[in-house]
């Protein structure tokens, strides 16, 4: 199998089209025409990922977030993208094409969390974001259980009434609150929440959680690994969770 082989899989299943204009998704590094045999699936593609690859003899790492994002000026020794060209790996980028698509982030997240009845909602941006039920719980009780199911660290304010209604938004979705509160939502869950955010969401009732970026998306390398391992069973897949991200 190639390289190319394994994106138009990827590329059926969660559509470049469906990425965000800002976002940077698809072959990013490496010949499409590459024979793959040995494959990365990450969350980010760093150093220490590449290392991980190297290691594993890997041809390809697939990972969540671009490994080339804004332009670049240079590529110069010591850097991921010249690693990567050195070593011969290349790297296929799904991100927000990732997030919205049928069984990406926002729905492994709510399936996750124990979300039913889950159902896509557009915000007000155009983006596509997720929503779900759950049996009333109160903030304290959803974010220990955010907690159990992620780990990390969970920040949140609490609306000051029973949670029912549940709008997610896998890594950066704080400016989402503005959506929970206009579409009657008891709660936000995503993640890099801003001061004011949580401030606007205490004033208006509704309870806003931080789960933490990494938490909230690294749950998809699992899943999308086992897709890929399903439809080719040539390819050896490789999952690899950064040991980047620390948790006090």
């Amino acid at each position: 199998m190639k390289i190319v082989d394994v994106f138009n899989f990827l590329n059926d299943l969660f559509p470049v089209s469906d990425a965000l204009d800002f976002d940077n998704v698809g072959i990013l590094v490496g010949d499409p025409n590459k024979t793959v045999k040995n494959c990365l699936v990450a969350l980010d593609c760093n150093l220490e990922t590449v290392k991980k690859a190297k290691e594993n003899g890997c041809e390809l790492i697939i990972t969540h977030h671009p490994v080339i994002f804004e332009p670049l000026k240079t590529v110069l020794q010591g850097s991921v993208q010249y690693e990567m060209i050195k070593n011969d790996i290349s790297v296929i980028s799904m991100h927000t094409n990732l997030d919205v698509g049928v069984g990406g982030v926002n729905d492994k997240l709510c399936k996750i969390l124990g979300l039913g009845e889950i159902s896509p909602v557009i915000a007000s941006d155009g983006y596509l974001l997720k929503s779900g039920v759950i049996s009333p719980v109160s903030a304290n009780t959803l974010a220990e259980r955010i907690k159990e199911h992620l780990g990390g660290f969970v920040k949140f304010v609490d609306g000051g009434k029973d949670i029912e209604k549940v709008l997610v938004c896998s890594g950066s979705g704080g400016g989402y609150i503005e959506d929970a509160m206009s579409l009657g939502f008891d709660a936000l869950i995503t993640a890099d929440i801003k001061h004011h955010h949580f401030l606007v969401a205490h004033d208006n009732g509704v309870s806003l959680f931080d789960a933490g970026h990494f938490n909230t998306e690294d749950i998809i390398v699992e899943d999308l690994a086992e897709k890929l391992k399903n439809q080719f069973k040539d390819i050896k897949f490789n999952t690899f969770h950064s040991k980047a991200i620390k948790f006090a």
